[in-house]
């Protein structure tokens, strides 16, 4: 997967993600960690995670994260791995972000500054109250 680093902490994550995106990869780590405080900030499969959940799989628990963060190749994923009966929680904002890529769970972004802080805040508070249910 792309947006993967072989780091074991945060700070290293950051620390050698793309210098271009690293500003921006920078403020968002920040603004996650002030709109989610019960998020504690991870490594997950290389990626940059925040918060967790347990789910099965093959009958066993396993955790991911709620919130992860990559800098790929092209663009800066934010990932919101939780859902509720509306769906998934990016799918939900797709209107609200026009410039930006949504699949499923993924927002895709080249810079920071083409999505609306205020609509992410409100992403961030909601996903920290949900779970993935789908």
């Amino acid at each position: 997967m792309k947006g993967q680093l072989d780091v074991e902490t945060p700070e290293e994550y950051l620390a050698q993600a793309d210098e271009a995106r690293r500003p921006d990869l920078i403020a968002l780590d920040a603004l996650i960690r002030e709109t989610c405080p019960d998020f504690e900030p991870h490594i997950r499969a290389g990626l940059l995670g925040y918060g967790t959940y347990t789910y099965l799989c093959n009958g066993k628990p396993k955790e991911w994260c709620k919130i992860g963060l990559a800098s790929n190749k092209q663009y800066i994923s934010l990932y919101f791995c939780v859902s509720d009966e509306k769906g998934y929680l990016a799918e939900q904002y797709r209107e609200a972000l026009p410039k930006a890529n949504i699949g499923k769970s993924c927002v895709r972004f080249k810079r920071l500054e083409q999505l609306d802080l205020n609509v992410l805040k409100e992403m961030l508070r909601k996903a920290s109250t949900m779970d993935f249910s789908i």
